[in-house]
């Protein structure tokens, strides 16, 4: 319970960064068979699928850290499925916004990349 009202934090806490920063939400939480993409924005004419990672503590690691091959391989999958709904593929990017514990959010323009 606690886990997701963190959760829940720090994706508001990173939607308003993204907003104030000129960016469009179009949609929270997108999930499929393949993943789940925290937020997906418009930056000008490029499509932006962010993550969104927050740790309450650094005993494991960085919530940078936390984003490994294989959860970028989901979002990567999930992020597919959501171009293939769309009419026109535009121009893509992987972000992350990060919140370690007591800090600010930072926001890590183009994070991963899409090898496939």
């Amino acid at each position: 319970m606690l886990k997701q009202l963190l959760g829940k934090f720090a994706e508001n806490r990173a939607e308003k960064m993204l907003q104030d920063a000129g960016l469009s939400i179009l949609q929270r939480n997108y999930r499929c068979r393949q993943g789940e993409i925290d937020l997906i924005a418009r930056d000008g004419d490029t499509l932006v699928f962010v993550e969104v990672r927050s740790r309450s503590r650094r005993d494991y690691g960085s919530a940078a850290e936390s984003i490994t091959p294989a959860k970028r391989r989901r979002i990567i999958a999930a992020a597919r499925h959501y171009l293939a709904t769309l009419p026109r593929i535009p121009a893509c990017r992987f972000d992350a916004v990060t919140l370690d514990a007591g800090g600010e959010p930072a926001w890590i323009k183009a994070a991963f990349e899409d090898m496939g």
